[in-house]
């Protein structure tokens, strides 16, 4: 294809090729071609010019770049300002042997000539072509030295997301550069759910009628919030057409690509008239942040554009600064790529040698044989220029794009915030935030106000009804039952009931009309199923549904829902009797295991301080049948907190306090538990709820089009086969009444709304049970309507002002049925309400026992075991059979006898020990009397 291209091509440009002056083969040359190809002609052209050549002057004349290297420019004018066309123009740079050419200035040529720069390997370097789809993977020797058109589509996309729009509308040129940049922001809204409604493409041709008839499309399309994708050249028309239509007035959003911004800082200042047509339009602007080179280049700046009348009134743009950046940067690369070695050498390209041709004079084209090496040192430069930090990421963009977002206001334009990839939109510029965390979060999205067009800081809803005369489609179901939520008025088209009334009063609290007409969805016949309702809504032959619709997980996938204006969820209806009672109604408030749990911890309580009190209580002693009885009359007597006996003992205390707690909460949740069920009406169903149909095989009816059907199948594993559909009240109480014996249904599954009417009249069915989903119904909407938004607000003003309650009292306020007020079967006290009580009551009588046995063992062991001891002065004593008779004597005898007998003996050793002490004493005495009489003797 490359060579149909230049095969076709060279024609034009036969006669415009010269072979240039060769370069000698040294390593450092005395001078490198490099080319420009831009057109010259506008005012964006002219500064471009001037910045170019003001670089190469300045790279001149600092030999600490390229030494004694001089850079040759070749500017050649882009006449046609085609891609087609502007081929002839690049191939004359080409042929002058040039190792680099900035530009184009458009993507479109950039789209062309990029694949001869492939062929070459000859880089282009531009600035202005920021086509999102020319990427380096593709077009390796396209290099970009600004930020592409992708993050100027995401700031618009986040600026749109951030004023809550759906919905946009892309006005742009149908070119290269136009649809790319227009598919990169679809893309970007969709990412925040957001989208393009309408697309209007733009010939680069268009003429004034053109553009009229397409703006005319727009204003009649529903979204008010319109982007510009367009050139300085084309986008004044547009909006001087757009402000005869009277389309920047008050509701309209403008959001111009950053041409616009461009415009306004080369031309500026604008002429009024311009500035009129403007006015409010939102543009971001490239950022670049200030420094001292910025700030010396834009007074120098003055001093380029004041000698040449044509350029006097040329602002400074971010085009010019990038323009200027970019020959530093092919400099930079140059002079690495000089003391790396290399030189620049040219080889004739053996794929042109094969073609022939006698005017074509192919020849002149070279392959820059060391091109890779030039565009690798290009990537790897890192400088700081007057556009700000230059660098390449991994990606081979450049770091830390940023826009300003700027709003034409009066005679100029204010800056209401900035844009960067790192933290999004904020009121401070991004360098300051480059230190920070990255925070995109919507919460930390800030953005000044703006003026919008028209004059007004109010924020333009974005949207409209479409100005075509076409109504909204409203599905309205039309069943057979509950006629008091929908229904159609015969011989008409209109509606009534519960939900109509509620949409009435919301769309009456719109701030916009809304003009719409009910269809109705259904025969009349049978209930028709509301899931299909919704799905209509998403093929487009509806614009909404009104009715009783719930709200489910399946239909939110498919549309939006408003705020629900009535809960409804699914309940279980059965037939119900009344609960006779019986002699043993006594025992109902607790259940067996509960009965039995309470008599052995009545008796084990007993025993505890029966122990704990015996040796210290007279009340606790005497004969084992009377003791035994004691131990009982105690016990259940405190069920009533009558007993007699008092406890002596601390520990016994302790326990008969915490047991007493306990009989409290039993007597009282007994007697609350007995008083409800002699008391009140009792109900009686053999279905207890939901559980019991899941694990049941009895049959179960469910209304025909209720969403029931699918979660009792897909949610609950119920099976098909036992799901029985009933089309009206009457069917379903019929069907409850016969029951699953005679053809009928054990119970019946509908919505809350509807059970509260069904049953109103009949008293002899109820609902079983709790809700067991949690819906509400809506009125549904395409997904992303602004409607469904504006609506729910609407909703929740009702429910505020109490406009909602009135509406349901009208309509669905009925009197109850009596039985309705009866309890359904007192569930029975169960022991795992009471476990805790108990648990923490054993415990209670296990650490007393410990305490009491280790105070027993220890008396036990000081004055019984050593006595003993004693008195067979450490001889052999009895068994351990007699040592448990003993120890067991010792815990029945009563402790004051223990504590006498202890006493008593201790006072028989105190005597026996001062009796032995006496009868030595006077026995000494003998002794020596006699020794002194036998003295005397002698």
């Amino acid at each position: 294809m490359i060579k149909a291209w230049l095969l076709v091509l060279m024609v034009l440009s036969n006669g415009f090729f010269s072979n240039g002056d060769g370069m000698h083969n040294s390593t450092i040359p005395d001078f490198v071609n490099i080319g420009a190809l831009f057109s010259f002609n506008t005012s964006v052209g002219r500064s471009i010019k001037i910045a170019i050549e003001a670089a190469v002057e300045d790279v001149n004349s600092d030999p600490t770049i390229l030494g004694k290297t001089k850079l040759n420019l070749s500017l050649q004018e882009d006449l046609k300002y085609r891609g087609f066309l502007s081929i002839s123009e690049v191939l004359q740079v080409m042929a002058r042997r040039t190792v680099a050419i900035i530009g184009p200035h458009s993507s479109v040529t950039a789209h062309v000539i990029t694949h001869i720069a492939n062929e070459l390997q000859v880089p282009l370097l531009s600035f202005s072509a920021l086509d999102p789809t020319l990427s380096s993977l593709q077009f390796p020797f396209f290099i970009r030295t600004c930020h592409s058109d992708l993050y100027q589509m995401t700031a618009i996309a986040d600026l749109v997301n951030y004023h809550d729009w759906k919905d946009v509308i892309a006005v742009y040129l149908d070119d290269d550069n136009g649809r790319n940049g227009i598919g990169a922001l679809g893309d970007k809204l969709a990412e925040r759910r957001c989208r393009i409604s309408y697309k209007a493409p733009l010939s680069p041709d268009a003429s004034m009628e053109e553009i009229t008839n397409v703006l005319v499309q727009v204003a009649l399309a529903e979204s008010r919030v319109i982007v510009v994708h367009a050139n300085t050249q084309f986008g004044p028309k547009l909006f001087s057409v757009a402000k005869n239509l009277g389309m920047m007035g008050t509701g309209y959003v403008w959001i111009a690509t950053a041409f616009l911004s461009a415009l306004l800082d080369i031309n500026s200042p604008l002429s009024p008239d311009s500035l009129d047509d403007i006015q409010g339009v939102l543009t971001p602007r490239m950022y670049i942040p200030d420094s001292q080179l910025k700030r010396r280049f834009a007074s120098r700046w003055k001093n380029l554009t004041s000698g040449n009348t044509a350029n006097a009134h040329l602002g400074l743009s971010f085009l010019p600064l990038y323009a200027y950046d970019t020959v530093f940067v092919l400099a930079h690369a140059l002079d690495a790529f000089f003391k790396q070695g290399n030189q620049i050498t040219f080889s004739t390209d053996s794929k042109l040698s094969s073609l022939h041709g006698d005017n074509l004079n192919l020849e002149a084209l070279k392959i820059f044989n060391e091109g890779n090496l030039l565009r690798s040192n290009i990537y790897e430069v890192n400088m700081t220029g007057v556009s700000g930090p230059f660098k390449y990421t991994s990606d081979r963009n450049l770091v830390n794009p940023a826009y300003e977002i700027i709003n034409v206001v009066g005679t100029g334009t204010r800056r209401i915030g900035y844009w960067s990839n790192y933290s999004g939109l904020s009121v401070v510029p991004p360098e300051t935030l480059y230190s920070e965390p990255a925070n995109l979060s919507r919460e930390n999205q800030k953005l000044f106000p703006p003026i919008w067009p028209g004059n007004t800081g109010e924020r333009p809803r974005g949207w409209v009804f479409p100005n075509n005369g076409r109504l909204l489609k409203i599905g309205v179901p039309k069943g057979v039952s509950y006629k008091e939520f929908v229904s159609q008025i015969k011989g008409t088209d209109m509606f009534e009931g519960f939900c109509i009334d509620v949409f009435l009063a919301a769309v009456n609290l719109l701030s916009y009309a809304v003009p719409y007409k009910f269809v109705a969805y259904g025969d009349g016949k049978s209930n028709p199923s509301m899931t299909e309702l919704v799905r209509m809504i998403t093929t487009g032959e509806f614009d909404g549904a009104v009715g009783d619709i719930a709200i489910t997980t399946e239909r939110t996938r498919m549309v939006d829902f408003t705020q629900p204006y009535i809960e409804s969820g699914l309940v279980v209806v059965a037939p119900v009797r009344k609960s006779e009672s019986n002699a043993l109604a006594f025992l109902a408030p607790f259940t067996p295991n509960m009965w039995c749990v309470t008599a052995i911890f009545f008796i084990l309580v007993g025993a505890v301080v029966w122990i704990l009190e015996h040796r210290v209580n007279d009340e606790f002693r005497g004969p084992p049948k009377k003791q035994v009885v004691t131990v009982l009359w105690f016990s259940f007597s405190t069920m009533f907190f009558s007993h007699r006996e008092n406890t002596v003992s601390t520990l016994g205390r302790f326990v008969l306090i915490i047991w007493l707690f306990v009989v409290l909460i039993i007597n009282s949740s007994y007697t609350a538990s007995l008083t409800s069920i002699l008391t009140v009406q009792q109900l009686y169903s053999p279905i207890k709820g939901i559980e019991s149909l899941v694990i049941g095989k009895e049959p179960i009816g469910y209304t025909q089009g209720s969403f029931a059907r699918n979660y009792l199948v897909q949610e609950l594993n119920i099976d098909e086969s036992r799901l029985v559909p009933l089309t009206t009240p009457e069917e379903a109480a019929k069907a409850l009444r016969k029951g699953p014996e005679n053809g009928g249904v054990a119970a019946y599954i509908d919505e809350r709304a509807y059970t509260d009417i069904f049953l109103s009249s009949r008293c002899d069915l109820t609902v079983i049970g709790q809700e067991f989903t949690r819906n509400g119904w809506g009125f549904a909407f395409p997904r992303d309507s602004p409607l469904a938004v504006d609506l729910s607000t609407a909703i929740l003003q009702m429910i505020d002002s109490g406009d909602l309650q009135r509406i349901h009292d009208k309509w669905l306020l009925s009197s109850a049925c009596l039985s309705q007020g009866a309890k359904f079967e007192v569930e029975r006290l169960q022991l795992k309400s009471f476990w805790g009580l108990y648990m923490i009551c054993g415990l209670a009588c296990l650490l007393a026992l410990f305490i009491y046995l280790i105070q027993i063992w220890r008396q036990y062991h000081k004055h019984y075991v050593s006595e003993e001891l004693h008195s067979t002065d450490g001889q052999n004593i009895g068994s351990k059979s007699s040592h448990l008779k003993t120890f067991l004597s010792f815990v029945d005898e009563k402790e004051e006898t223990f504590k006498s007998r202890s006493k008593r003996r201790k006072m028989e050793r105190i005597s026996y020990r001062n009796s032995e002490g006496s009868l030595s004493i006077s026995s000494n005495q003998g002794y020596a009397s006699r020794r002194s009489e036998c003295a005397s003797e002698v």
